[in-house]
Order: C-alpha cells, then structure tokens, then sequence
C-alpha cells in the first residue's frame, strides 16, 4: 500500500510514542551513518557550521537520509573526503503509526471503518524543536562555499525552514 505523504506526519502533535519494546513490527531507520567524512580528525578543522531548525516539526528518517545523502555528495566531491567532518545530530526515535485504508474501485463502502483509529507502524521520525541543531559539519575556511552549499542542499530536505549558522571560526572568514 501506498504511504501517506510527508505533510500529514510533519506536524508535533500529541505524545511521543517511543516505546519498542511494546510495538511489534517497527520498520528500522533507513539512515544508519551518522557521522562522515574525516571522523579521526573532527577537532582539528577550524570552521564550524550548523544546520538549525527555525520550526518544530517531525522529520521522517527518509528526510533525514535524504539530506545526509545530498549534503555529503557535494561536500565529497568539492571538498574532498578528508577536509570535513559531517554529523547528523538527531535520531528517529518516534514511530508513525497509518491507519491503513482501502483504495481503489468500490473502496467507497469498505473505507467507511474506525475514525481515528490507533494505526500500525509505517516508519520512525525525529521530533525537532525550534532552534534545535540538525546537522553539524565542520571543515576549512578556504571550503566555506561549499559547506554552505551542502548544507542548503540538505535544508531542502526537511519539512521545516533551516538556516546555517556559523558556531566557530567566525574570525577566519572573510564575507
């Protein structure tokens, strides 16, 4: 069956529902890799750029491998694999629940079932809060362009405004 689009999940309502261990069938996150690049030598770049969300949302973990994906794409290739350091900072621990519906031909008379109905697991996502830190990467003045080019690109992906941020090495960049 067809998942549900993106929309209907993204807003935070109500309680997390976190509790494996009481939840059969729980499909795993598809992002597994949450640190890339030059993970040996992630203290030494100067440079420091967050991603932060501007709203509170919930971000799917195909957002969240989608954005890890498009954001270390460009930074490989412009910067090289050994001139940044990239950390996707929050986790899918909350799972969506879908109340699965027939569709199709006839499917007017078999759909008329539960209202609000508690659902089964269709996927994890990540509660963010506004202000809340997605995406780390850390690198070289001289790559500035880039990163920032990497993380736009991975802003894209997300249910919610982003903007970057310049934690560290303020002094070294020349605007």
């Amino acid at each position: 069956m067809v998942r549900k689009p993106g929309r209907m999940y993204r807003r935070v309502e109500g309680p997390a529902y976190t509790r494996r261990e009481y939840i059969g069938g729980v499909p795993h996150p598809k992002i597994f890799h949450f640190e890339l690049g030059n993970v040996a030598a992630k203290e030494q770049f100067p440079v420091e750029f967050h991603l932060v969300a501007e709203e509170d949302c919930q971000i799917r973990h195909m957002a969240l491998e989608a954005a890890r994906i498009a954001a270390n794409k460009h930074l490989a290739r412009y910067v090289g694999n050994n001139n940044f350091y990239m950390q996707v900072k929050v986790y899918p621990h909350h799972v969506i629940r879908e109340h699965k519906m027939a569709t199709g031909a006839g499917a007017d008379r078999i759909s008329s079932g539960m209202s609000l109905a508690f659902g089964k697991p269709v996927g994890t996502a990540a509660r963010v809060r506004r202000g809340q830190t997605l995406i780390v990467v850390r690198s070289y003045p001289d790559r500035v362009r880039h990163v920032k080019e990497a993380l736009r690109k991975a802003a894209m992906k997300f249910p919610t405004p982003c903007r970057i941020k310049v934690v560290r090495g303020q002094e070294l960049l020349k605007f």
